[in-house]
């Protein structure tokens, strides 16, 4: 018996409510429909039966760790507090996210700061509204038994990597900065859905990805340790994941754009506190999500990298970290924008927090 039965269905005195991520998103086909519903969200004034806004949510990918603190934020009632009645979708890859958001296809997205920032430069009218991983997961992922405890480590090997990502684009210069030539390592162009598949069978060396969600995902499904290098430890430090909303949201509804950043950053602070119960929640209401296991581990990593210390609230960004980011991604990849900050971000919603 799952542990919803055992709890009543019901969680701090809040139900646990229906289940919440609808469908696996596969090459843009269900996602387009999962899109068309997002029209009737909050951005359009939609609202519930009990008067709250109906907002939905598009993920950067299907639902994983990261994404706990969204459900634990509805199975304790904590956006339903704010106003909203929150629908959270999964996505298929940040790029995509911030598309579904420009085409007001979704009312919020989570994705990326790199696929934001060049989808913004690209004239794309959406604005992040608050990063929550503050210290960038973008690594180098391999089994522990490969001895490589250094980027001159990969010299001579194979790297899994996807085209038209982050990390793909950064990869070279993150090399450089660290005394690599990237000459001398092979990069492997592999599918984002095949690069697990493709270091468990050894095709490749190590691959690129996001640690705190793929290495627990890795390491469930072989009983083989996976160590990463974090390109944040090895002098290339990007802002992560976070909000984004359409600009006609923004200056047409700024108050559901508070109560949204607000409720998200609550929610990531109480699930900080209750990773457990953040689990819970997510293993109860979302489906294709990975075994609690797993789960806790990409949470824990997840809780981080959000900079709790230094950070006022969770999402809650400078004006410096976003310059230092822009700049780098316009010194060393193909971003064209310029680094002035508050053509991507709006960060007037963390200013009370």
């Amino acid at each position: 018996m799952r542990a919803e039965d055992e709890r009543g269905n019901k969680r701090g005195g809040r139900t646990s409510g229906r289940k919440i991520v609808m469908s696996v998103a596969v090459g843009g086909v269900a996602l387009a429909t999962v899109a068309a519903c997002g029209q009737t969200g909050g951005a359009s004034g939609g609202q519930n039966a009990e008067g709250l806004s109906e907002v939905t949510v598009t993920l950067n990918w299907v639902p994983y760790g990261e994404h706990a603190p969204f459900y634990y934020g509805v199975a304790e009632g904590i956006f339903e507090d704010e106003g909203i009645d929150l629908t959270i979708q999964p996505g298929n890859g940040s790029g995509n996210t911030v598309q579904q958001v420009a085409q007001r296809n979704t009312d919020f997205g989570w994705a990326d700061t790199p696929p934001l920032a060049n989808g913004i430069s690209s004239g794309m009218p959406v604005r992040s509204v608050g990063v929550f991983l503050q210290t960038g997961p973008s690594s180098v992922e391999f089994f522990e038994d490969q001895g490589i405890t250094e980027p001159a480590d990969l010299v001579g090997k194979t790297v899994g990597g996807t085209p038209g990502d982050a990390m793909y684009g950064t990869f070279p210069a993150w090399l450089e900065i660290n005394g690599v030539d990237p000459a001398d390592v092979t990069v492997v162009n592999v599918d984002a859905a095949g690069k697990i598949a493709a270091l468990i069978e050894g095709k490749v060396d190590a691959i690129q990805g996001f640690h705190h969600d793929q290495a627990p995902t890795i390491e469930n499904q072989t009983g083989k340790e996976v160590s990463a290098l974090p390109f944040s430890d090895f002098g290339m430090n990007m802002l992560g994941t976070g909000l984004l909303a359409h600009e006609a949201t923004i200056d047409g509804d700024p108050e559901l754009v508070q109560a949204m950043v607000r409720a998200t950053s609550k929610s990531f602070l109480a699930a900080s506190e209750d990773q457990e119960g953040a689990v819970a929640a997510m293993a109860e209401n979302a489906e294709q999500a990975p075994e609690e296991s797993v789960l806790a581990a990409q949470l824990e990593a997840t809780i981080g990298l959000l900079n709790l210390e230094e950070a006022p609230a969770p999402g809650v960004n400078t004006e410096q970290q976003w310059t230092d980011t822009l700049t780098f991604l316009s010194e060393n990849t193909e971003f064209e924008g310029e680094p002035t900050p508050d053509a991507y971000w709006d960060g007037t919603f963390g200013e009370d927090m």
